[in-house]
C-alpha cells in the first residue's frame, strides 16, 4: 500500500470517529458493507472512487474533501506545491487519476486535475458535492457528464460551472485520455 492509500484509510477512520459513528452507522448510510469499511480502514482494500463518494457523502464530506485531508496529512503545509509533491491517487477499478495541484493549505479553494481513460466512467451521489462550487475545464479529451437528468457533451476548452449538488457520471467516450482540472470553491461547512 502506498502512502497515500495508508493516509487514506487512516483519514476515513478518523472522520468517522469524529462523527461519532459506528461501522454499522456508516455503512447504513453509505450502503457499503461493514466488511469493506473495515477492510478499507484497516489498509486491506483500495477503495474505488465510487466507494469513496459514497463514504465521503455519508460523513457529510466531499470526496475531494475526505481526499484532501489524506494528502494534507502526508505532511507539506507551504504555499507552495512542487509537481513532485502534488499526491496522485488511482481508482483501481476504472484507472482514474487524481492529482492535487494545489497547496496543502486552509484556503477555500482547490484544483485538482483529473485523468479518465478511455470508455471509462465515474458515478458520484449528490451527497458527494455538498458545500462545493465547482468548475469542469477540459484540458484535453471529450467528456459526457451527466448531472442529474441533464447531459454535458465538453470538448478540450470548454468550462462548466456545476449547479445544485445533483447525482453525477462523468464518462470519456473517445478513445482518447480525457484531462480535466476541477476548481472546487467550499461555499459553507
Amino acid at each position: 500500500m502506498d502512502q497515500l492509500s495508508a493516509s487514506l484509510a487512516a483519514t476515513l477512520q478518523a472522520a468517522r470517529h469524529d462523527r461519532d459513528l459506528s461501522v454499522n452507522a456508516l455503512a447504513e448510510r453509505s450502503g457499503v458493507s461493514r466488511a469493506m469499511i473495515g477492510k478499507i480502514e484497516r489498509g486491506e482494500a483500495q477503495p474505488t472512487a465510487v466507494l469513496l463518494g459514497r463514504l465521503s457523502g455519508a460523513l457529510g464530506m466531499t470526496l475531494s474533501e475526505l481526499v484532501a485531508r489524506a494528502e494534507r496529512a502526508e505532511g507539506d503545509e507551504g504555499r507552495i506545491r512542487r509537481v513532485g509533491d502534488q499526491p496522485v491517487w488511482t481508482d483501481p477499478a476504472t484507472g482514474y487519476r487524481r492529482r492535487a495541484v494545489s497547496p496543502a493549505t486552509d484556503s477555500p479553494l482547490e484544483l485538482v486535475e483529473v485523468e479518465l481513460p478511455p470508455g471509462a466512467s465515474i458515478s458520484y451521489p449528490a451527497d458527494a458535492y455538498i458545500f462545493k462550487t465547482q468548475q469542469l475545464w477540459i484540458l484535453t479529451g471529450r467528456l459526457r457528464f451527466h448531472e442529474g437528468d441533464l447531459v454535458h457533451e465538453l470538448d478540450a476548452g470548454d468550462c462548466l460551472e456545476l449547479g445544485a449538488p445533483a447525482p453525477t457520471t462523468f464518462h470519456n467516450p473517445a478513445t482518447t485520455v480525457c484531462r480535466y482540472v476541477v476548481a472546487l470553491v467550499k461555499t459553507r461547512s
